[in-house]
């Protein structure tokens, strides 16, 4: 029997999935060297080639595909079996999550804590960025698991609903009490790939209001800094920003829009390791701050 040890089968799958030697060194926390050696040492037992270069990229062989096929329920359903049998207290390794900023100012917090808790051996990643770009990484397999502002419908892509946010039309007080939008004032809005932008159109539309300009920042914090300085009115995530509308530093301009902005976590597919679909299950039974689906 050839003496293939499971460290080569988790190297394999993960060429595979991410497409690159250097993508799996990342992955796997180790060298592209180490990669290369373990490739190898694979092709060397089995007699056949695995992978072949195309561009940047390794793409498998039609025998190298065959393989990845087969071995990889086998891999999962070993991953499997170990941390059920623990209950998922000896889980390690590093999970990739991508979020945006309203889901990372409401329920990522306590999502990690409950993680660090509860998992001590598993390490997050987190990046903070937009819908459009996590839905690619995610697609891509540089993320594992997402809080998208959805709803999200790929073939791709496998998601749960989590809530959503409600939102409102906020200037500084003193802007308001100088006129609001009587003023033509300037708004600010996230970019068009946002949903935050199309609600931001929307209801400048439906309220027949024409500003004096629409800058647009990818930051939601920055946003909020911006409009509490006097900088113009913007629509803004109610959670996010109650506070300052509590303590009359922010004020409404125009009527809540009716549309939320729904939130759901995601994972592609295909995917089979038990600790992403661990965390999958766990980040389905989250809710977004205040305003349940």
């Amino acid at each position: 029997m050839k003496r293939i040890a499971i460290y080569h089968l988790e190297t394999l799958l993960w060429i595979a999935r991410l497409g690159t030697f250097r993508a799996a060194a990342e992955r796997l926390n180790t060298t592209q060297p180490a990669i290369s050696a373990r490739v190898r040492e694979i092709e060397e037992q089995l007699g056949i080639a695995i992978f072949r270069r195309e561009g940047r990229n390794m793409v498998l062989t039609a025998r190298g595909r065959r393989l990845v096929q087969e071995c990889e329920p086998l891999w999962a359903g070993f991953e499997k079996a170990l941390l059920t049998a623990s209950g998922f207290e000896g889980a390690s390794g590093v999970v990739r999550i991508g979020s945006g900023e309203i889901a990372a100012a409401s329920c990522l917090p306590g999502f990690v804590h409950a993680i660090e808790q509860d998992l001590p051996g598993v390490t997050l990643e987190l990046e903070l960025d937009l819908t459009a770009r996590m839905f690619q990484q995610l697609l891509g397999g540089t993320i594992d698991l997402a809080f998208l502002a959805g709803p999200v419908a790929s073939p791709g892509i496998r998601t749960t609903p989590i809530g959503s946010v409600g939102l409102v039309w906020a200037a500084s007080a003193r802007t308001a009490a100088a006129g609001g939008f009587a003023n033509a004032l300037p708004v600010w809005s996230i970019p068009d790939l946002s949903p935050l932008h199309g609600v931001t159109m929307e209801t400048l539309e439906a309220n027949r209001v024409t500003p004096r300009s629409i800058g647009t920042c990818n930051n939601v914090r920055t946003l909020i800094d911006i409009v509490t300085g006097g900088g113009g009115a913007a629509v803004l995530p109610e959670p996010m920003v109650r506070p300052l509308l509590e303590a009359g530093i922010l004020a409404e301009v125009l009527p809540p829009p009716a549309r939320k902005i729904r939130f759901e976590v995601a994972i592609r597919n295909t995917e089979s390791d038990p600790l992403v679909l661990e965390l999958f299950r766990r980040a389905s039974e989250l809710r977004i701050d205040g305003t349940p689906d």
